[in-house]
């Protein structure tokens, strides 16, 4: 019998590429998103690919009563909570509505899993719960801390499953600490679709690649890094849908409380990653360097070696299919799903 898949904000960029892999791997997939920050076209590009369609429901998490109604309807198996608000300037600018969203929809959520006892969960963490580290790469174990409100939503909320965890060792929880997801899937389908200015840099730019956007603004070159500029790991969006996937199978080991870093190891600049770009798509990338961004720090990339022997997971992409999948997308795709 197929197992039961729920993805929180399942139509958003990550999520639409976790429900491909998801799908290909006989599972069935149910998406809750209310479409704040994506597109139900997602899905029917989804289902164009994998030729299986996923069942949605347009839904806040923080609405409780109607995502009850989910519950009641499906025997879930496991959740990928992916749903939240994510973006680390807009965050310091709004800190309360990133706290509210972020946490509450988590609490609502988990208290929907303890009522239909629904005890395997997949969380959608970050590399900010690391804050600024004192080395390089990083490991699991690394102390805490942040440096934004995006950042603490998601320490915050990792804190509240080791809790729940505590008081309820039944439950299985994998805290999967991603680093910088990019690219697109290669049928070029599906990608990153951000409903104004992006604030990611590989989408950005995209838009100056292809014209839609003057001008690449680099955020400081007076990081303490090889050429001045924010350092990151880069991670291709289809090798982090595929840790998701490892993840899930992991759960049904009974591990417990696991947590996981998700990135290749491998640390670039934004102007290597500018010039990556210009070389592979033989389009110009203009920039200016403006002030720095509250909330960012100097560098930040991985030591995944515990996914790779935990997980039996590893990146399959680097930099050239990163470059090469988003160029595809936006090419094909220069509205996005618009």
């Amino acid at each position: 019998m197929k197992k039961t898949i729920l993805l929180t904000g399942g139509a958003g960029y990550i999520g639409s590429h976790t429900c491909v892999e998801l799908l290909n791997k006989d599972y069935d997939v149910i998406v809750v998103d209310n479409l704040s920050n994506s597109s139900s076209e997602s899905l029917k590009r989804v289902e164009e690919i994998t030729g299986e369609k996923p069942v949605f429901y347009k839904i806040n998490v923080l609405k409780k009563e109607d995502f009850r109604n989910v519950f009641k309807k499906h025997a879930i198996h496991a959740v990928i909570h992916f749903a939240g608000l994510k973006a680390v300037g807009e965050s310091t600018e709004i800190p309360l509505k990133y706290y509210h969203n972020n946490i509450t929809g988590t609490l609502t959520l988990l208290s929907l899993m303890q009522e239909y006892n629904v005890k395997n969960i997949v969380f959608s963490s970050s590399a900010t719960v690391y804050g600024e580290p004192a080395t390089l790469p990083i490991t699991e174990d690394f102390p805490t801390s942040t440096a934004n409100p995006y950042g603490s939503t998601k320490l915050f909320i990792e804190e509240i499953l080791k809790d729940l965890y505590k008081s309820d060792n039944t439950w299985n929880i994998a805290l999967l600490r991603y680093f910088n997801p990019v690219g697109a899937h290669p049928s070029g389908k599906i990608g990153e679709d951000p409903n104004d200015i992006p604030n990611n840099l590989m989408p950005y730019i995209s838009q100056v690649a292809i014209g839609k956007l003057k001008e690449l603004s680099v955020f400081g070159n007076d990081y303490s890094t090889h050429d001045g500029t924010g350092v990151r790991d880069y991670i291709h969006v289809t090798d982090l849908a595929k840790g998701h996937i490892a993840a899930l199978s992991k759960l049904d080991t009974a591990p417990g409380l696991i947590i996981y870093n998700l990135g290749t190891g491998q640390g670039y600049s934004v102007l290597e990653l500018v010039n990556a770009f210009a070389k592979i798509t033989g389009k110009a990338i203009p920039y200016k360097i403006v002030n720095r961004r509250l909330g960012d720090i100097a560098a930040c990339y991985a030591n995944p070696q515990k996914a790779a022997k935990e997980l039996n997971w590893k990146t399959q992409f680097g930099l050239n299919e990163i470059v090469r999948d988003a160029w595809n997308w936006q090419t094909n795709n220069p509205d996005g799903y618009r």
